[in-house]
């Protein structure tokens, strides 16, 4: 009986649907490492999982190594060690080193996780990527804007999505951007050329280093400008036609890439661009599954549960490519002014009147909420319809009508 075990640092709504997932999985020992105890479980969860291993750190790697070894003296070697969060990914590489289990180890892990490393390895293998350079010190980065010219990137080598990320327009911008990340020998920053273009996702199911599926999302607008303007309302599209040459002429670029980078087996989330002229340029890969509700988009365009089939893929190697189906679309929602709390929110009615029956999940923001300062925003709306342009519609709708204020 397969022995599998996710590091789920604290039982979250999100972490507990891939929890549920694992225990479902016939014949298979589902184990989990967290820092909250068993009893912080579900009732129904609390019978399904074997044990719970409770570790102080499940961002540290020998801990998550601890946990696991612990859980083979109860259980038996663990045979797949999963983590969700991007944040996992090098710990519970360290942790598979460490216990020898199977799956991504360490040196494949640090492609995706480090920025610098992450390019280098991707310009050796001919991929398009961004110029960049690694900055350890102020002179690094003032080097690098005068050789490529401004606007430029700087973002730190680990970041997550575009959080940390400064987009360089003057010298002024590059100091302050200095001055916020402070790079050095021991914490480096990344400067990359600014790459201007229309800004894709492409999801891919790799199965022993061969992609068996892809599905892939746009932007609305880029992430960097949503970052940059904490006001913007976005979106993030999948459209019907999962084959269109705007998103199959980027497959070989995707397979060379995920070759280099040394993605085995597993669902990745990987950025790109498509430039005017037509050409391509691969900006960050992840090798977990994608944010911004790109799960449940995938789930609803292809009549599939993403959660259990990434589950099952890590588990088992294991997955049945689905059929595109329909559209998908998330909406954002976010304050504009000043304040700490949510003071007004206008639209709803209105929106809910014209585009509501698209509308199948929501969180919608509430007067009297605090002022979250997640990208995300105080509340978001998944679409569905049988075509792209129904979908495109009332994502605009959307984040016109609905208006939320600070105060």
């Amino acid at each position: 009986m397969p022995h599998a075990t996710l590091v789920a640092p604290f039982f979250a709504d999100n972490t507990l649907r891939y929890i549920r997932a694992l225990t479902e999985l016939p014949g298979v020992t589902a184990t989990v490492v967290s820092q909250d105890g068993a009893e912080r479980l579900p009732a129904d969860l609390r019978g399904r999982v074997a044990s719970v291993a409770r570790v102080r750190d499940c961002l540290d790697g020998e801990h998550i190594a601890d946990g696991c070894r612990l859980l083979a003296r109860q259980h038996g070697k663990v045979d797949r060690l999963l983590g969700v969060l991007e944040q996992l990914q090098l710990p519970c590489a360290h942790a598979r080193d460490a216990c020898d289990i199977e799956g991504m180890r360490l040196s494949a892990a640090r492609n995706f996780r480090d920025k610098a490393r992450m390019k280098d390895v991707l310009r050796a293998a001919n991929v398009p990527v961004a110029r960049h350079k690694l900055v350890e010190t102020d002179g690094d980065a003032w080097q690098f804007a005068f050789d490529v010219g401004l606007p430029i990137i700087l973002k730190p080598v680990d970041g997550l999505g575009s959080k940390s990320t400064f987009r360089i327009r003057t010298e002024d911008d590059l100091r302050a951007g200095l001055k916020a990340l402070k790079p050095s020998l021991e914490r480096p920053a990344q400067a990359e050329e600014f790459v201007v273009g229309t800004e894709h996702t492409c999801e891919t199911v790799t199965i022993h280093g061969r992609a068996v599926w892809r599905s892939g999302t746009r932007y609305y607008p880029t992430p960097l400008e949503v970052l940059e303007n904490p006001w913007v309302q976005y979106c993030v599209l999948l459209p019907r036609e999962e084959h269109d040459p705007t998103w199959t002429g980027f497959w070989p670029t995707n397979d060379a890439a995920l070759a280099a980078l040394g993605m085995e087996t597993g669902l990745s989330h990987m950025e790109w661009f498509r430039r005017d002229d037509g050409s391509h340029v691969v900006g960050e890969v992840g090798a977990r599954p994608p944010g911004v509700h790109i799960m449940p988009m995938m789930s609803l365009a292809n009549d599939i549960d993403m959660t259990r089939a990434w589950v099952r893929l890590m588990v088992l190697d294991e997955f049945t490519p689905p059929t595109r189906r329909r559209a998908a679309g998330a909406a954002f929602f976010r304050g504009q002014g000043r304040g700490n709390k949510v003071v007004e929110v206008r639209g709803l009615r209105e929106a809910q009147e014209e585009v509501g029956v698209h509308v199948v999940d929501r969180s919608l923001p509430r007067v009297g909420q605090a002022r979250t300062s997640h990208y995300e925003g105080e509340g978001w709306a998944i679409v569905v319809a049988d075509d792209t342009e129904t979908v495109k519609h009332a994502l605009l709708r959307l984040v016109q009508l609905v208006q939320v204020r600070y105060g």
